[in-house]
């Protein structure tokens, strides 16, 4: 699954419209909608819209055997 889907589902369990999130974000929706599309995040800005969601981010990078490095 690709950010921008994962974003919209974040909005729907949420009950957070895309526009509501961008203004949560102080962002317009306009630009909060092109960013999605795009779908460029820095691990900062996911943080924040996990923020804005009521949400916890979870970044790792885990190797084949099963060895973790977590982003925080």
């Amino acid at each position: 699954m690709v950010i921008d889907e994962q974003i919209k589902m974040l909005g729907v369990k949420s009950n957070l419209s895309i526009s509501e999130m961008g203004r949560r974000l102080n962002k317009t929706p306009q630009a909060f909608s092109q960013k999605i599309k795009r779908g460029n995040f820095t691990v900062d800005e996911l943080s924040e819209i996990a923020l804005v969601t009521g949400c916890k981010l979870k970044c790792e990078f885990v190797f084949s055997d099963g060895y973790k490095v977590v982003v925080e």
